[in-house]
């Protein structure tokens, strides 16, 4: 994909990936969230009874409690006394046991639904095409991944059920309290509309704020993965100091909206809590005025009253607690399923058929092609290859020519127009299916952390160290692994650090070779392999590609002088075809670049 292409692709993509400033709480992201403990239903619904029951006996202890005093207490019964007591320690025993339970299900449900959702996220990631990840900044899909499913974790593992307890418990305090003493409980309900309008004051902006936290984190995450990825370029042109300071201004923007998040529950709290103590007031003067009035409101009913009355409005911090956590996980939450929701811009057919064994027969029928559907970069491209034909693809950069054999791997589809494969429509064939019997070398040659024998067998793994041996050695290269210190058991580095660029290469080469591919793909494929490196893999090349249908994609023109057909393209047109010889014959475009690569190597 050339580089104009690739910006406005890049620039769409990431003006799709923008969250909207606002939006509801939906209850439907907290349901789909939910949905994902249904697999481990036995856990869940055991721990939904563990915190019924965790929410039934915390009023009952405080019941409990204030029974004893107004009852056995005031009337100096020691022995009624001293089996209540033995009655609340049991109670209260169990209870803990329960909450021990309740906390350890709630981890063990919490671990195994992030488990789920990141496997399922990278299912849905390695379904899409490669112009998904082109156009997406990695940061973010990292930031998907690790940031917002972790914020997921506290909204499973604790807001949720701690959520349950707390709104049960205040039910159930509130019942009790009912039944204790109605009058006592209107004063409760004449407060519950201030805890409404606070509630209901606070939760858009918390939610707000929390989602721009997020969105702020994720820019911090894709700049940081960016930084990491192109060092090299950012030390080479000296731009430390330029990349550290849009990495601050980033990251003090993220302190900025972490501070704001906070300010707002920072005040949200301390009004919940103004609201119990305001109630514990009014309990006071209205109560106590009963008491004394002998209206029927005795001394036990107030020590009851507040006993429950804390029971009842210290959940409601906890809410509120509970309430900013929740809204960092359902901002998490909203931005996992939308990434989760982004279909694939295409895939293969329903009826779409296994590849069968193939001899290599390639045809391009009038295919055009564009990444942006208004500007086609293929226009009308059409050749035949035979089976072991060594197909050359020449022109300059943006010419299309990673675009024919992406086209050929099936990593996208043409617009219009066929791709076929010994007759067969690609579009009528599984990708995966295709690819087994496709070798490929890039330009950008990408190796696994692990030995170069792990990278090798990547594609074939139940290879012996002896096959993996004979492949450099039909390479005529064994002898630059086995110079490394332990050989092809040498450790590599993510993308192949510790290793040379052609030593890379080689190794890039001998993992599309094992898998005895039908096709060979080359795009650029000795680009970074030094004159001495490269004329050695040039006979080799030739022994391997024999029998084999080979696409050679290359500036250097002299990998491709033996080539069956040369193709060369300008502006997405197969301009002029032929063998090297006869092209350099004819004086046109490919004499013209013939020229140039002579001029440059002089």
């Amino acid at each position: 994909m050339s580089k104009d292409r690739l910006e406005i692709a890049v620039k769409r993509t990431r003006a799709d990936e923008e969250e909207p400033d606002r939006l509801p709480l939906r209850w439907s992201t907290i349901g789909r969230l939910l949905s994902f403990t249904a697999p481990h239903r036995r856990q869940r619904n055991a721990l939904l009874w563990l915190c019924a029951f965790r929410a039934i006996a915390l009023p009952t202890f405080a019941w409990i409690v204030a029974h004893i005093i107004k009852g056995p207490v005031t009337a100096g019964d020691t022995a009624e006394t001293f089996r209540w007591l033995i009655i609340f320690a049991a109670a209260v025993l169990l209870g803990e046991v329960a909450l021990y339970w309740r906390i350890r299900l709630a981890h063990q449900i919490g671990e195994a639904v992030l488990r789920d959702l990141r496997d399922k996220l990278m299912q849905q990631l390695l379904t899409q095409p490669l112009a998904f990840f082109h156009a997406r900044r990695h940061g973010s899909l990292i930031s998907r991944m690790i940031s917002d499913i972790e914020a997921m974790r506290n909204g499973i593992q604790n807001n949720f059920f701690i959520t349950v307890v707390s709104l049960g418990q205040m039910t159930c305090a509130a019942g009790l309290m009912l039944w204790v003493n109605p009058q006592l409980f209107l004063v409760l309900l004449a407060l519950v509309p201030c805890l409404l309008l606070v509630h209901g004051f606070f939760r858009g902006k918390i939610l707000h704020a929390s989602r721009v936290q997020q969105e702020s984190f994720s820019r911090v995450t894709s700049a940081l993965a960016e930084t990491v990825q192109g060092i090299r370029v950012t030390q080479g042109f000296a731009r430390e100091d330029t990349n550290a300071g849009i990495f601050t201004r980033l990251v003090q923007t993220l302190a900025g909206h972490v501070v704001k998040t906070a300010s707002l529950s920072a005040l949200y709290l301390p009004l919940l809590e103004l609201n119990a103590q305001a109630f514990l007031a009014a309990l006071v003067g209205v109560g106590g005025w009963a008491a004394l009035s002998g209206s029927g409101t005795g001394v036990g009913d107030l020590v009851t009253f507040f006993f429950l009355a804390e029971l009842f409005f210290a959940p409601i911090t906890i809410i509120g607690t509970q309430l900013s956590e929740a809204t960092l996980a359902m901002a998490g939450a909203e931005r996992y399923f939308r990434l989760l929701d982004t279909a694939p811009s295409w895939t293969d057919k329903a009826d779409a058929a296994e590849c069968p064994p193939l001899n290599g027969h390639v045809e391009f029928r009038e295919v055009t092609f564009a990444y942006e559907r208004d500007r086609p970069v293929l226009h009308g491209i059409s050749f035949i290859s035979q089976p072991g034909q060594v197909i050359a693809l020449v022109g300059h950069t943006g010419s299309g020519k990673s675009t024919i054999v992406g086209l050929l791997a099936k990593f996208q589809l043409p617009l219009s127009g066929q791709v076929l494969v010994d007759g067969l429509d690609l579009a009528d064939i599984r990708q995966a299916s295709l690819r087994r019997q496709t070798g490929f070398v890039f330009q950008q040659n990408f190796l696994f952390a692990g030995t170069i024998a792990d990278n090798v067998k990547s594609a074939r793994p139940d290879a012996s160290d002896e096959e993996i041996r004979q492949t450099f050695r039909d390479l005529a290269c064994l002898d630059l692994i086995e110079d490394l210190p332990k050989g092809i058991h040498t450790e590599v580095s993510e993308k192949g650090r510790g290793l040379s660029l052609g030593q890379q290469q080689l190794v890039a080469f001998a993992r599309a070779l094992l898998a005895n591919p039908r096709i060979l793909v080359l795009d650029e494929a000795t680009s970074a392999v030094d004159t001495l490196t490269e004329s050695r893999l040039q006979l080799a090349l030739a022994r391997l590609m024999q029998g084999r249908t080979s696409f050679v994609v290359a500036h250097r023109l002299s990998t491709i002088r033996k080539a069956d057909q040369v193709l060369v393209l300008d502006h997405g047109k197969i301009v002029e075809r032929g063998t090297h010889d006869s092209l350099l014959a004819s004086n046109g475009v490919y004499a013209g670049l013939h020229r140039d690569f002579l001029s440059s190597t002089t």
